[in-house]
């Protein structure tokens, strides 16, 4: 996590029109707390600028040549997990949406939205937080409380023999038997974390101290068998949306 306000963010930007990725940049040298330290066109050259690198956030387009933005994400957060993606696209359809969290992308920015987005989701994300765009999130709870939320295609998420089933993942309703693992505590940091709350202000509403909360969230995502904080965010509010009493 960038944790520290007197050292810029590095960023890099991987998007395969030169004219976004300058237009990207022009905004960026326009700020005082985000470092523009590399950009590429394809997945591989985001593989690539990580290892050259070391960012903390990747800009990363969907539909790109070569290797995509889907499997790029999946390949850098499961190796590099302290860099953070967030997903910068014209593509709002279900599919893309969860396929790009299920393979580890913390935030979802579409092309079109107005500049101070893209900043704000740059800033939440290097402080921890997961952020979707405004329409993308209705998207995503709207599928949570109907009960549709659309599989990735197995063409694109191969699953390996350990694998947990498909109706036990991150964008599946989350069971009873998956929140029974968890304490009560625990259930009630989960509660926070999916309302939006970052670990200090979860720390505060508890009264406990921030390492606790550190701790208890490590406890979490072992227990839920999830990799990040968005998927805890989805978790969370599957919980929620499970557990509501019927009208």
């Amino acid at each position: 996590m960038h944790a520290r306000p007197d050292v810029p963010v590095r960023l890099i930007v991987i998007d395969d029109h030169p004219l976004f990725r300058e237009g990207v940049g022009s905004l960026i040298a326009r700020t005082d707390d985000i470092e523009l330290v590399g950009h590429g066109a394809t997945g591989h050259d985001a593989i690539r600028l990580v290892r050259e690198l070391h960012p903390d956030i990747i800009l990363m387009d969907l539909h790109m040549p070569d290797l995509d933005g889907i499997r790029a994400t999946r390949t850098i957060t499961a190796t590099d997990p302290h860099v953070k993606v967030i997903v910068l696209t014209m593509l709002d359809d279900d599919e893309s949406v969860f396929a790009a969290i299920r393979a580890g992308a913390r935030g979802y920015v579409l092309k079109g939205a107005e500049r101070g987005s893209l900043l704000r989701a740059v800033r939440a994300v290097a402080h921890g937080e997961a952020l979707l765009g405004g329409a993308i999130a209705k998207r995503v709870l709207d599928h949570l409380a109907t009960g549709t939320a659309r599989p990735e295609p197995e063409t694109t998420r191969p699953q390996p023999a350990t694998a947990r089933p498909a109706a036990d993942s991150p964008a599946s309703g989350a069971t009873d038997t998956d929140i029974a693992r968890l304490t009560p505590r625990e259930q009630e940091v989960l509660s926070l974390i999916a309302t939006g709350l970052r670990n200090h202000d979860i720390a505060t509403r508890l009264f406990i101290s921030e390492r606790t909360v550190g701790n208890h969230i490590t406890s979490i995502f072992r227990k839920l068998q999830i990799a990040d904080r968005t998927q805890a965010v989805i978790r969370g509010r599957q919980a929620a949306l499970h557990h509501r009493p019927e009208p």
